[in-house]
This record gives structure tokens, C-alpha cells and sequence, in this order.
């Protein structure tokens, strides 16, 4: 029996969504029409929903059907005894609140039941004010289970994505990243963003800039490809319980394969820079995360085309960006599970998108490293092959009208003055002594390079030609003039297109050549600049192409750069071009020597390409 009590009011309980989840109900278990009605109406003027039924073959019925969060049962039933229930249902419903409701007194049936897992243990007759606590109290027990189960499951993966994160991080802080190790660092990212222990995204896709800055392109991606391959893929992680290195491990072996599906969809994606309305570009040049739902983007036009690219129209696109430049977006969805993305989804994908971001920064660095030590060793062996010719290049600077005899002549002396005076200098320490020593030697030595020029313009020895590959010379001639570059900030572009030509020279000669021009440009620039060097080859010849961005030659001395003596250089006798002229000539070349449009000055050289079958000895 069930006493009424004076003083309860249905009206005064607490809303019945404090305890339950949208779907969730209670059933009623008992054989007594009577008892049914009351409760059923007392928990539905609370708000509940409620199943009721009269024997065990009803309840069954109920819990295979509806979503229950609390049996109402009473252990006396026709057709079986509700302990024998009560353990039935415990271990296939863990989450499930059980009240027994019995007649007996017996405390060792009460005590045994709450043994078996029932949460509370109700004699009749109960008042209402009794049955509504005793229900509520047992709804509040199994929300704060669940709810301390779904924190408990929140903190590990927390944790997970903390220690993956930091493992990441270790990675990254103990080494510059090579482009192999990117792509698996990338690899790992996507996997965090899409496994069970990280975002629990269905997809992710990974575009990068292009070298040149100009297109977004698509470049890995992890995640089924459509409804009925995710199925597999998820049933096949959850039976084999493979967790996130396990399902690293899978990836690497297969699903950045070029035939997956996956993998075909981010290769189409590619959107040109120039494209400023495209979603993704403008999710990298705002370098905010842009999210769409349902196709549409708050104020910004989001493109079918992407749309069907992808074959969903709710994502989210996470910006990848350095300091100084923007480097691609990632694009995370649940083309699956059809779960909506929360802001914690948005904000947990922009911090694996800074992990990213850090590992394509390192890539670049290292790269850019490389690419330093490549070039220093190519100065470097440059410089231990080539000092004599170094040396020799930078004394080209006077020319003229003398002979042989008076080179010859003048030579010996000035050389013993320079060596003499060089010597004095290391054995004394007098500052006056000193001063005129330097002066000396500086002056001899002004001697000694514009005979030693002379010497090679008036010298009557032959061209050694044979047929050799252009390109080298180029390359080994600007990285004798590395340091100089540095120093004055000056850049070098070379456009050196395929295949390398070959032409019949004198490689001795064309390097001094070479020299001359690139020296002269380098002059040029004092407070910086941009120097090119080009080639174009021809059926008969083959055009270098030498420009710079210094103040350029006036129009007055263009008709006597070539001039012997003529310079306008505080230093130097301006023999450079008159020799540049002459090795030229000896190839049966021509010079040509402009302003150029953007300022500074355009060399050109144009030297025919000689079918001959010598070989050059030295190759």
C-alpha cells in the first residue's frame, strides 16, 4: 500500500532534466494495477517519462526498446522473482538505477539485494514524499557516476593528447626536421586528429603553399573516404583495440597510399593564392579558423566547388602559419558520424595546427641550413682551388700601350722593393718605420698588379680550347665573390635553364672573363643590390647574360669604358673591359654592354658554339 502524505506537493520537485538525459525513462515493475497508477502518475506530474509493466517478460520487452535509466522493481512477481532480475540485469546494465519495492520486512533480502547492485530498497507501504526521494536520490547517484565516468574518459584523453603533444614537441626542440621526418610528424598530427584518443575527427587534410607562394595545394590526408569505408576502418580498430601508435604504425604502411580515395581528394585540391574570395585563403590571410556549416560561413562566400571536392559542407579550416609567412590550412570534418564541431573541437585543432605549423617552420629552417652549408662548401673548395686565380682576378686593373720588354723590365725590381718591405714589416715594431713600410708596400703592390695585367694583355700565348660544359664556370665564378656578396648585401639569381651547353673555349680564359664582369657589377652595388646571371643557347651561340642594380655608367663614358687607362674608379687603371673584350674576341665572340630598364647595367655575351671533336683532357 502507498500512504499519502499531507503535506507533499508535486508542484514544489525539481525538473525531472536535472536528472535525466533527453530520451531517458523510468519503468514501473509491479503486479499491483493499484500501486502502478500511483506511482506512474506521481513521476509523470514530475515530469518523467515512464514504461510500466506487470512481470519480468513485460520489463525485458521495455529495456530491449527504450532508453532506461531507473527500474521501479518490486521482488515479488508472478512469473519470476525479482532478485533473480536484479541479478540478470546488473552486469548487462551497468548504468542502470534499480529501487527494490517489496512488502517484507526481511532485512537480510534488503541487505541482499543492495549486495547484488540495486541502489535502494523501499518497503511498502511508502509515502510519496519517501518514493520521490528514494527516486531522485538514485537519479542523482547514476547522473554522478556517468558524469564522473565521461570526466574521468575527458581527463585521460586530455592526458593522451598532452603527453602526444609533448612528445611532439621533444621531437621537434632536439632537431631540425628533414623532409622525410616532416611528412611522418604531419602523419602523426592528422592521426591525432582523427583517432579515438585525440580529436575524433572522421577526416583531416593537410594543404601546403607551394614554393613560390602563389597556389595552396593539397598534400596528405587521413580519414575513410566515404560512409561505407569508415565502417570498416572504425569496426576494424575497435576489435583489434589498437590505439594511437598502433594506428600510426597502420598509416604509415597504407592509408597515405596514392590509390586510397582519401588521398585522390586532397590531391584535387589546389587553389590559386590570387584567389582572395576562396574560404581557405581567406582562413591563412586572416590566420583564424573559419568554420562552415551547412555549406555557409558567417560573411564569407564558401565555394561549391570545394564542396563537392570534399562531399560534405560541415568543416572547419584551421590556419598553418610562422611569424613571418602564412604555410597552409588544415581541414577537419565528421563526414561520418555527423557529430556537430563544438568550440573545444575548434580550439584543440588549432593547437595540434600550432604543432604543425612549428614542424613545416623546422623543415623550412633545416632546409635553409642545408641549403647555407651547400653553398659555403662550394665557396670553400672554390677558394682552395682557385687562390692563385683569385688572386690574379683582382689585380686585373690597368692597361696600356707598353711592351714586353718593359714589363719584364720593370718587374723584377718593383717585386724584390714589395718583398724586401713586406719583410722589414714583420721584423719591426716602430710605428713611424711601420707607417712608411705600409705605404710601400701598398704602392708596390699597385705596381705589381697592373703590370701583372699588363703582362696578360700584351702576352701573345694561344687559347687552350676544348669543348667543356658552360654552367660549372658560372657557378664556381660567383662563389669566389660569395663573402664580398655578404658583406655588401647583395643577392645573386642564376637562371642556368637545361641541358648545360657546350662550347669550344679556353676555360682558363672565360673564367678570367667572368670574373671581370661579375667584379665590375659587384662595384657597382656598394650599399646592396640584386645580381643576375642568365643563359639563353641559340642553334649557333649561346648568350650569358650579366645584370646588376648599381648607379649604372653614364652616357658620356659608354663609348670609353673599353678605353685603355680610362676608369672612373678612384682606384684601378680601368683595364677590366679591354681585356673582357679581348678574351671575347679570341672566341670569335661579341660583348655588348646597356643600361638596363630598372636601373644599373646589362653585359652580354654572346660566344658560338664550335662542333669539334676535342675533348678537354682534364675531364
Amino acid at each position: 500500500m502507498v500512504e499519502p502524505p499531507s503535506s507533499y506537493q508535486a508542484a514544489q520537485t525539481r525538473s525531472s532534466s536535472e536528472y535525466l538525459e533527453p530520451g531517458e525513462s523510468i519503468v514501473i515493475v509491479d503486479d499491483s494495477p493499484e500501486i502502478i497508477l500511483i506511482f506512474e502518475s506521481l513521476l509523470t506530474t514530475e515530469g518523467f517519462t515512464v514504461f510500466t509493466a506487470k512481470n519480468a517478460t513485460e520489463l525485458y520487452q521495455i529495456l530491449e526498446k527504450e532508453n532506461i535509466a531507473l527500474i521501479l522493481l518490486d521482488i515479488e512477481l508472478p512469473d519470476r522473482d525479482g532478485t533473480e532480475i536484479l541479478a540478470d540485469i546488473v552486469p548487462r546494465f551497468p548504468d542502470l538505477g534499480i529501487v527494490m519495492l517489496t512488502g517484507s520486512l526481511d532485512l537480510n533480502i534488503a541487505l541482499n539485494c543492495l549486495r547484488q547492485g540495486a541502489d535502494d530498497y523501499l518497503t511498502k507501504p511508502v509515502t510519496l514524499e519517501e518514493f520521490s526521494l528514494a527516486v531522485r536520490k538514485t537519479l542523482q547517484k547514476r547522473k554522478l557516476t556517468i558524469d564522473n565516468r565521461k570526466y574521468q574518459r575527458q581527463l585521460e584523453l586530455t592526458n593522451y593528447r598532452t603527453r602526444f603533444l609533448h612528445q611532439l614537441n621533444l621531437k621537434m626542440n632536439s632537431a631540425y626536421l628533414s623532409t622525410i621526418e616532416l611528412n611522418s610528424v604531419l602523419q602523426s598530427i592528422l592521426v591525432g586528429i582523427t583517432a579515438e584518443e585525440g580529436l575524433k575527427f572522421n577526416r583531416a587534410f593537410l594543404l601546403l603553399f607551394n614554393e613560390e607562394h602563389t597556389e595552396l595545394q593539397g598534400k596528405m590526408a587521413i580519414g575513410p573516404s566515404c560512409r561505407a569505408e569508415a565502417g570498416r576502418v572504425w569496426d576494424e580498430i575497435k576489435q583489434k583495440n589498437m590505439h594511437l601508435s598502433d594506428i600510426l604504425d597502420e598509416v604509415r604502411n597504407c592509408c597515405l597510399d596514392g590509390d586510397r580515395e582519401i588521398n585522390k581528394i586532397v590531391q584535387i585540391l589546389k587553389i590559386p593564392v590570387s584567389d582572395h574570395s576562396h574560404i581557405l585563403i581567406q582562413a591563412c590571410t586572416k590566420r583564424t579558423s573559419i568554420l562552415v556549416e551547412e555549406g555557409k560561413a558567417e560573411g564569407i562566400p564558401v565555394s561549391s566547388e570545394l564542396i563537392g571536392i570534399l562531399g560534405e559542407n560541415t568543416f572547419i579550416a584551421t590556419p598553418l602559419f610562422s611569424p613571418k609567412k602564412s604555410l597552409g590550412v588544415l581541414i577537419a570534418d565528421n563526414f561520418v558520424t555527423r557529430h556537430p564541431i563544438t568550440e573545444d573541437d575548434i580550439n584543440s585543432l588549432e593547437i595540434f595546427a600550432s604543432q604543425a605549423s612549428l614542424a613545416i617552420e623546422h623543415s623550412h629552417l633545416y632546409q635553409d641550413m642545408l641549403s647555407k652549408i651547400i653553398e659555403l662548401e662550394q665557396v670553400t673548395q672554390e677558394l682552395e682551388k682557385n687562390k692563385d686565380l683569385l688572386v690574379k682576378a683582382e689585380r686585373y686593373s690597368a692597361l696600356g700601350h707598353m711592351s714586353a720588354q718593359l714589363v719584364h723590365a720593370i718587374r723584377n725590381p718593383i717585386t724584390s722593393i714589395g718583398g724586401i718591405a713586406r719583410l722589414l714589416a714583420k721584423k719591426t715594431t716602430e710605428e713611424k718605420d711601420l707607417k712608411f713600410l705600409d705605404m710601400l708596400i701598398l704602392e708596390s703592390g699597385k705596381i705589381e698588379s697592373t703590370l701583372e695585367d699588363l703582362f696578360n694583355f700584351v702576352g701573345e700565348a694561344k687559347p687552350e680550347k676544348y669543348l667543356r660544359p658552360l654552367y660549372p664556370l658560372i657557378r664556381k665564378s660567383i662563389m669566389l665573390f660569395y663573402g664580398t656578396m655578404k658583406k655588401q648585401s647583395i643577392t645573386y639569381q642564376l637562371n642556368l635553364p637545361a641541358p648545360d651547353p657546350l662550347i669550344f673555349m679556353d676555360s682558363k680564359m672565360i673564367r678570367q672573363m667572368l670574373h671581370h664582369l661579375i667584379r665590375n657589377a659587384i662595384e657597382a652595388m656598394p650599399s646592396g643590390g640584386l645580381l643576375g646571371i642568365s643563359c639563353e643557347e641559340g642553334e649557333v651561340n649561346v648568350t650569358i647574360t650579366i645584370t646588376d642594380t648599381g648607379s649604372g655608367i653614364a652616357n658620356a663614358n659608354m663609348t670609353r669604358i673599353a678605353d685603355p687607362f680610362f676608369t672612373t674608379k678612384t682606384y684601378g687603371t680601368g683595364m677590366g673591359l679591354t681585356l673582357v673584350e679581348k678574351i671575347i674576341a679570341e672566341h670569335q665572340g661579341r660583348f655588348f654592354l646597356s643600361h638596363s630598364d630598372e636601373g644599373g647595367m646589362v653585359a652580354k655575351i654572346s660566344l658560338p658554339k664550335t662542333e669539334r671533336e676535342n675533348v678537354d683532357p682534364q675531364q
